[in-house]
């Protein structure tokens, strides 16, 4: 009917840029959002599959940098695949400046988490600092919309998805403490497998399991919030 609003469908929370995805978002916003865990990823296992490159390569690059001057064969992949996503969240940021496009905050936030991070785990050769890259970024992203909704008495969910979904006030505020209580459990369910998995089994759940996780989430909340959307 004429003049009448459209529903779309529930967006996802980029976990990286704090953004919304729509029905309106080309894939490429999509990959583009994940360009650095998939850069993380895919480094990460061709440095595990080629132990012997990944510890000469390291040493090279890193041995300046590094405790000791020499990368092990063990610690090696994950040191690279360090450095491959702190130079990739400066390339995405880069990017957008050059093309005159607003940064989200969270961007800037995971750039200086994977940063000082990443940093450590470099300098140190422990890959425990990264591992908590994640649950920090959850943790933030949770405590905003925490914040916001009990401080400033703002929804940062309807902020963000108010456009694509016509909800009253109430149902608002139990998406908004859904998305705080997903980001916590996300937080502790990441430093669970980090520290009581291998490393290659955390640089999976990173990529796949946290993804995955999320796209249930978001389908659950958009058929259970369906029969609230008015028109």
């Amino acid at each position: 009917m004429p003049g009448r609003r459209r529903s779309a469908p529930l967006g996802v929370i980029d976990p990286r840029s704090g953004g919304a995805w729509g029905p309106d978002n080309h894939p490429m916003k999509i990959l583009f959002d994940f360009l650095p865990i998939i850069l993380f990823f895919g480094m990460f296992k061709y440095a595990e599959a080629n132990t012997e490159w990944a510890s000469r390569t390291a040493t090279e690059w890193l041995g300046f940098m590094v405790s000791g001057g020499v990368v092990g064969t063990s610690e090696a992949p994950v040191l690279l695949a360090t450095v491959v996503v702190i130079l990739a969240t400066l390339a995405q940021i880069l990017w957008l400046v050059a093309r005159g496009r607003k940064i989200d905050t969270m961007l800037w936030v995971s750039l200086g988490l994977v940063t000082l991070l990443g940093g450590a785990t470099i300098y140190f050769h422990s890959e425990s600092f990264i591992k908590w890259k994640p649950t920090v970024l959850y943790w933030v992203m949770g405590g905003a919309l925490l914040i916001g909704q009990l401080v400033f008495k703002k929804n940062g969910i309807q902020k963000l998805m108010g456009a694509q979904l016509n909800l009253p006030d109430p149902i608002w505020r139990k998406v908004n403490y859904s998305w705080i209580g997903f980001f916590a459990v996300m937080g502790l369910l990441n430093l669970w497998v980090a520290f009581n998995f291998s490393t290659a089994a955390w640089v999976n759940f990173k990529l796949f399991g946290g993804l995955g996780l999320m796209l249930v989430f978001v389908m659950a909340q958009a058929v259970l919030l369906n029969k609230h959307v008015r028109a």
